[in-house]
């Protein structure tokens, strides 16, 4: 691994995005242009110590998982993206195989969705990328496999009303089995076999046959503080099917938007009694510590 040309290549990608790029505030004034190598670290999810090191060329060999993350967080092109994994000694992912590397340009999108929430995921359920709103909502973490946890997490359920937990069961169900015509790979077949051999719904669901990629629909989640949201998911699809672009709008005549709104606000917090919180909201008032 060649540490010196690695470290440099970093530097220069960290020095061309600011902060507004990747969905940060801006802060106190910055005596250089670029994030923050804290920054950089935290939207890759290690420490800032490790990622120093990195740029001071005296790192450990970094895996491909990390790379991949430096790649999402540096926004790379898909050349800038094969060229930091050059750099490490690692082969970069093949052009012919579904990856998890998120185009900048739909990243930056990403990142200007700050009302509505989004998320990217690969063509087995992997959560690639997903915008601040889409985490509150879910509150999951990018790296979970939402069609794993559904059959084999049942508490992953709960965000959802039980008479539409069926629907969602053969729609990823379906999805997967067109996964599966379109491209063999390992990736493929190990999901399928240790789905087959947790769930005994999945196996009923899968020997049905059915076969549909997602498209546009509708969905409630039953979030734990702010209550029932009812929403409409539109669907985009990648040209070459292995990424879609999922967007959750608020359906109208209900209240979503406005749950939405309150989430958006207050993120990830814990924020108590949903029907007080909401009221509060209602009546203006941002919630904030007691």
């Amino acid at each position: 691994m060649d540490r010196t040309e690695f470290a440099h290549f970093l530097r220069a990608c960290r020095a061309r995005i600011t902060p507004a790029d990747v969905g940060l505030a801006p802060g106190a004034r910055r005596r250089i242009p670029g994030l923050r190598r804290e920054e950089v670290a935290q939207l890759t999810g290690m420490s800032a110590d490790y990622y120093i090191r990195l740029e001071q060329g005296r790192g450990p060999h970094p895996s491909t998982q990390l790379l991949a993350a430096l790649a999402r967080a540096l926004r790379l092109s898909s050349d800038e993206r094969d060229h930091l994994y050059h750099l490490a000694d690692q082969p970069p992912p093949a052009p012919s195989h579904p990856t998890g590397h998120v185009k900048p340009a739909l990243l930056k999108l990403l990142d200007r969705l700050t009302d509505t929430p989004a998320q990217v995921l690969s063509d087995l359920g992997e959560i690639l990328a997903q915008n601040p709103l889409a985490a509150a909502l879910f509150r999951g973490g990018l790296g979970r496999n939402i069609i794993w946890d559904w059959f084999a997490d049942p508490a992953s359920r709960q965000l959802f009303p039980a008479e539409e937990r069926a629907h969602h069961a053969r729609a990823h169900v379906a999805h997967l089995r067109a996964t599966t015509g379109r491209r063999r790979s390992p990736e493929v077949t190990d999901l399928v076999d240790r789905l087959l051999a947790v769930s005994d719904e999945f196996r009923t669901l899968w020997d049905a046959h059915e076969v549909a990629v997602r498209r546009a629909d509708t969905k409630t989640v039953l979030h734990p503080s702010v209550g029932r949201i009812e929403l409409d998911c539109e669907e985009l699809l990648t040209p070459e099917h292995d990424q879609t672009l999922l967007l959750y709008s608020p359906r109208p005549g209900t209240d979503a938007a406005q749950k939405l709104e309150l989430l958006r606000v207050v993120g990830v917090q814990d924020l108590g009694t949903s029907q007080e919180t909401l009221s509060l909201f209602s009546a203006g008032a941002e919630p904030g510590p007691e």
